[in-house]
């Protein structure tokens, strides 16, 4: 059985929607209502997303009914003061009733959501899902991008590589206390040391996720927590875990997870079009953070850093005046997505916390389309400029033409509705497929790459 991307299910593994079944029989236990399955919270926020307005169209619509007004009473004056000089009522009446329809502002409030509804369906239909057209909006304002490491930049599906167990203990001890205090896990760490188990052990007791501090529980009456390594370990390259029982250290697990293949063309096109150079926000080591710097060419590199301390930096850098979007996938990175201008979810694995807290989901999982939503974003904000110049001068032309001659009520007509269906069909042209630009990576963005591993800095 494989569902989208090959991705294979087994026995135990929760099924999505869409997942197609191969030969034999299949059951499938329910486990929630439909109307929270992954499809139908997809739908609900595309609905949701539709109905949101952004910034600039609030402030367009703000303004729009004060020039509304100003419209109804320019309208009056214009209607009487030509009777008060004599002029007949016919035309008196003609020109200001065509001085209305010239002057309304229908073009300029239809200038701004069409391209942002637009590009938030070319999106969606890339594999992105745009919570609102604010957060469309604000993506293209993004001056520096921020990943997660585990799940993120990495497939998310980590193996354990290593167990030290000590004096007195074996490994395979080791690994089933582990494997009992992870079996509730959903960090895709606590998931690869059950793999790595091999046999059937009993779930821990009163067990708790800690975001940051490792998973405690009950394992045969003796308190077993897991928790990150704390000191700092010269040759190992991964995630280092420590397994204490009655607060004795037991043993030590290591884990690796491999990269994703499109992370380092991602993380380069991405540093292409920001200002500042991409950050890696990770809880791991410093020297795990930096093998992942130097393969993907990120300079900025954060290691060790806890959820509250994701968030604290995030915040940091937000309160300097630099907009900030940031991509996880877990429970630790809720905080930093919800303080970020903009947070994005792996959606394939990510927690339904981040998927929550997230103004964006990446569906499938593709690095790529970040700066790809990134520049689309942008792309709508120029359409969005562009609409609001072509409606403006059409209402400058023809208010102007209405009161120094004599302008045709059919051409008036004609100019404004006309006016309104282009800048609609304008912000349409964001549906096209080429408007979503997948991109080969620039030359600098490769260059960036290449010389990554001697520009590495730690913070």
């Amino acid at each position: 059985m494989s569902s989208g991307g090959h991705l294979r299910r087994e026995p135990g593994h929760h099924v999505l929607s869409g997942t197609v079944n191969g030969t034999g029989a299949l059951t499938v236990q329910i486990t929630s209502p439909a109307s929270e399955s992954v499809i139908a919270r997809m739908v609900s926020l595309v609905a949701e997303a539709s109905e949101t307005k952004s910034i600039r169209a609030l402030f367009v619509e703000k303004v729009e009914q004060r020039y509304s007004l100003g419209v109804v009473i320019a309208t009056l004056f214009i209607f009487a003061l030509p009777l008060l000089s004599g002029e007949d009522f016919r035309d008196a009446l003609l020109r200001a009733i065509t001085f209305m329809i010239v002057a309304s502002p229908c073009a300029v409030v239809l200038s701004t959501m069409p391209p942002l509804l637009a590009a938030i369906a070319n999106a969606a239909r890339h594999g992105i899902l745009v919570k609102s057209a604010t957060v469309m909006e604000a993506m293209g304002r993004s001056q520096l991008v921020a990943f997660d490491k585990t799940g993120t930049l990495t497939e998310g599906a980590p193996i354990l590589v290593e167990v030290t167990p000590a004096a007195r203990r074996s490994a395979q001890a080791v690994l089933n206390f582990a494997a009992a205090v992870e079996h509730h896990s959903e960090h895709p760490l606590g998931r690869a040391v059950v793999r790595a188990a091999e046999t059937t052990v009993t779930p821990a007791s009163d067990f708790r996720a800690i975001p940051g501090q490792g998973v405690p529980g009950i394992v045969d009456g003796q308190v077993v927590r897991v928790v990150q390594a704390r000191g700092e370990r010269a040759d190992t390259i991964g995630t280092v875990v420590e397994v204490q029982v009655d607060g004795q250290l037991t043993g030590i697990l290591t884990l690796q997870d491999a990269l994703r293949p499109d992370a380092a063309i991602a993380v380069a096109r991405t540093a292409a079009i920001t200002q500042y150079p991409v950050h890696l926000l990770t809880g791991d080591n410093q020297r795990t953070a930096a093998d992942i710097a130097a393969r993907t060419g990120i300079t900025d590199v954060h290691s060790r850093l806890l959820p509250e301390d994701k968030a604290a930096l995030v915040r940091r850098l937000e309160g300097d005046g630099i907009p900030v979007l940031i991509v996880g996938d877990g429970v630790n990175d809720a905080p930093a997505l919800a303080s970020a201008s903009v947070g994005i979810a792996m959606g394939r694995h990510g927690s339904d916390l981040a998927l929550e807290t997230a103004d964006a989901v990446i569906i499938r999982d593709e690095l790529a389309a970040i700066p790809s939503v990134i520049e689309l974003s942008r792309k709508a904000h120029r359409f969005v400029v562009a609409n609001l110049v072509i409606a403006g001068t059409f209402i400058a032309v023809l208010v102007t033409w209405d009161l120094i001659s004599t302008l045709p009520l059919p051409l008036a007509v004609a100019g404004h509705e006309g006016s309104t269906v282009i800048v609609a069909l304008n912000g349409l042209r964001l549906l096209r497929t080429k408007a979503w630009r997948q991109g080969s990576t620039p030359n600098r963005a490769l260059e960036q790459v290449a010389t990554a591993p001697e520009e590495i800095r730690h913070a």
